[in-house]
């Protein structure tokens, strides 16, 4: 089997120095400075200079489009990994042989699940960015894969979700979420206006993806699994609290942290 995870980052950065690791620049076509030696996301067919509107999944089309001789496929951020124990430092990061062992019995492997706790995945999203993309997303499901609309609409009033569009997938399962994620994004785009927005709420396209993430895995018969993921550098709890009271009473703030 071979298996590549890529490590997104927009900017140097310390990498994983492990076998099957591969970093790689999103948007490419405008954040590439000379001395950033890593796999670009505007070679071959690519949607580099989206990078402002749809983050890392930039990164994703890259792959789906020009990594043909893979077996399995993952993404994690500079930052935000999948370790195999503590310290999360990138001497733990989890190793090739570990994920290759998970997947001889499931095909998708996930971050454990994020909890809100007092909001619902829909009432989070538009607390914190603009409701309009979000209900068009419905609208786009409903006409175009009414067959995914029920588990859409469940998977918004729940308060987990899979989150931070990090992932490792065989192929085949791979191909079946691209097709399903980047079909919708695409409608999306243009249905929506982002004069107005905000520069990080232009990222839009990027934060739709991971509520989309759940209602594409539980309306196809993929076996998946979770593993633990760390934050180099630790996650900022207390901000992440504040944030969310700040997002119910009506201040939009970051999501992540």
């Amino acid at each position: 089997m071979k298996t590549v995870i890529m490590v997104v980052a927009h900017k140097k950065f310390p990498m994983p120095d492990k076998k099957g690791y591969l970093p790689i620049l999103v948007g490419a076509v405008k954040n590439y400075r000379t001395g950033i030696e890593y796999q670009r996301d505007d070679g071959g067919e690519n949607i580099s200079a989206k990078n402002p509107n749809y983050n890392e999944l930039t990164a994703v089309y890259w792959a789906w489009k020009n990594l043909k001789d893979v077996d399995a496929i993952g993404l994690v951020h500079y930052r935000r990994l999948f370790f195999d124990s503590k310290p999360y430092n990138l001497d733990n990061v989890i190793s090739i042989e570990n994920v290759e062992k998970l997947l001889t019995k499931y095909e998708v492997i996930l971050p454990k699940k994020r909890n809100y706790y007092i909001e619902t995945n829909y009432s989070h999203y538009i607390h914190a960015h603009h409701q309009e993309p979000l209900d068009k997303t419905r609208e786009i499901i409903q006409a175009n894969y009414p067959q995914y609309l029920v588990k859409y609409d469940e998977i918004m009033k729940r308060s987990k979700a899979h989150m931070f569009n990090m992932f490792i997938m065989k192929w085949d399962a791979f191909e079946s979420y691209c097709s399903f994620m980047f079909n919708v994004l695409g409608k999306l785009e243009k249905q929506i206006d982002l004069k107005g927005y905000s520069v990080q709420e232009q990222r839009v396209y990027g934060y739709i993806s991971e509520l989309l993430m759940d209602v594409w895995l539980e309306n196809n018969a993929f076996k998946s699994t979770e593993l633990k993921w760390g934050q180099l550098g630790g996650k900022n709890n207390i901000k992440k609290a504040i944030s969310l009271i700040e997002r119910k009473i009506g201040i939009k703030t970051k999501t992540h942290f």
